[in-house]
């Protein structure tokens, strides 16, 4: 059976309220999470995705309550990241709404949080993040939000998250992100050549044919934020042009 593929809007939240910003800098506020997930859920989103982007930086764990009042109105896969640094984190969240937890720095400094998690509540629920930026010929790993460089290479650091049991790969371009200019199709494709878990596509979407580029290089999801905040393209619109393509997307046509 071919799985049909996710059409992910996502939130990043600030200082209790959903920002967006290009590369991850300059932030601008967009509006309430938990009004706009809402709004994306009724809209035919597949999943909703929430960052703290903060938590890392202010190095504190993410904000429960933000969580809980974001899960009260889905009934759609919830997923959570920022902040996670241990297994209560992320136990905590679970508890409280999120369907799958996302790592990334605490990842990266303490790689077996990723085999434990796996073993404790099954792969499906562990999403391991990756953002990437090109060098030269090869794409490095940062953390804390695009700040902390990492001595680490985006592919390898995919496989050996994958065989700690990561079930998802959410692969961010630092140098796409919040341009519209398109997803990194080539750091997509070579991750997903890699690695056999489904892979996110994240990181510059600016137009409905940018969701097909991400599936056409391997992708089973795609993430975004800009296209969906500024209200240019409905998530039904995305799904009609990919519908219409051949995409197999969870789609009903509306009146």
């Amino acid at each position: 059976m071919v799985l049909a593929k996710r059409i992910i809007p996502c939130l990043d939240f600030r200082s209790g309220r959903v920002v967006k910003g290009i590369g991850f800098k300059n932030l601008r506020e967009v509006g309430d999470p938990t009004a706009l997930a809402k709004k994306y859920r009724d809209d035919g989103a597949d999943e909703i995705v929430f960052l703290d982007i903060a938590a890392s930086l202010e190095e504190r764990e993410t904000l429960v309550d933000a969580v809980k009042r974001i899960a009260s109105v889905l009934d759609i896969p919830f997923t959570v990241g920022g902040g996670v640094r241990s297994i209560s984190d992320a136990k905590k969240l679970l508890e409280n709404g999120a369907d799958k937890v996302t790592i990334n720095t605490s990842a990266i400094e303490h790689p077996d949080i990723i085999d434990e998690l796996a073993q404790m509540y099954g792969s499906q629920c562990v999403v391991v993040s990756i953002d990437a930026k090109k060098e030269g010929t090869r794409y490095t790993i940062f953390t804390h939000s695009g700040t902390v460089r990492r001595e680490l290479d985006a592919l390898e650091w995919a496989k050996e998250a994958e065989s700690r049991g990561a079930g998802e790969l959410l692969v961010t371009s630092i140098d796409n992100d919040g341009s519209s200019k398109g997803y990194d199709t080539a750091l997509l494709r070579s991750v997903t050549s890699l690695v056999n878990v489904p892979v996110i596509a994240s990181g510059g979407c600016g137009s409905p044919s940018h969701f097909l580029e991400a599936f056409e290089a391997g992708c089973d999801a795609a993430l975004a934020a800009s296209i969906f905040h500024s209200g240019t393209y409905s998530i039904g619109m995305i799904k009609r042009f990919l519908s219409e393509r051949g995409v197999n997307v969870r789609y009903e046509e509306r009146n």
